[in-house]
């Protein structure tokens, strides 16, 4: 009887009060790293969709609005900021695809999802990489 107990006891799940000093201890794999990465891409794509909205109003409606567009999107801060959007969007539609794979339970084992967490984080840094060349006239 009492190994019985004992063997639940050991089944059963374990209470992990994690402080800042213990946090350090654990370490998300690439997949949650790349999720926690698509959510704040996704919040930021939508809480700047005016400024991006106001840009491409600037750059559509006339010869004048599109000078004035090529005058705000001259600044060093602002290509930064668009530069910044720019990874935002392609890293959240990298992940979207790797996520509608991962629906169609195609690479779901965990070698193969964290693989293509990886595939992702990079893929998303060099596209903004190659966008960058071009946004800040090195290409």
């Amino acid at each position: 009887m009492v190994d019985s107990q004992q063997n639940v006891k050991k089944d059963r799940p374990v209470y992990r009060n994690i402080g800042l000093a213990q946090l350090v201890k654990y370490r998300l794999p690439w997949a949650g790293k790349v999720s926690i990465l698509h959510r704040i891409s996704g919040a930021v794509l939508f809480l700047l969709l005016p400024f991006i909205l106001y840009l491409l109003d600037q750059s559509l409606a006339s010869e004048v609005s599109y000078q004035t567009f090529q005058a705000i999107t001259g600044n060093v801060f602002i290509k930064i900021i668009c530069l910044g959007l720019i990874w935002c969007f392609l890293h959240h539609f990298c992940a979207g695809i790797r996520y509608l794979l991962l629906d169609l339970e195609i690479g779901v084992e965990k070698s193969e999802a964290n693989r293509s967490a990886i595939v992702v984080f990079c893929l998303g840094l060099a596209l903004t990489a190659v966008v960058g060349l071009k946004l800040f006239g090195l290409y």
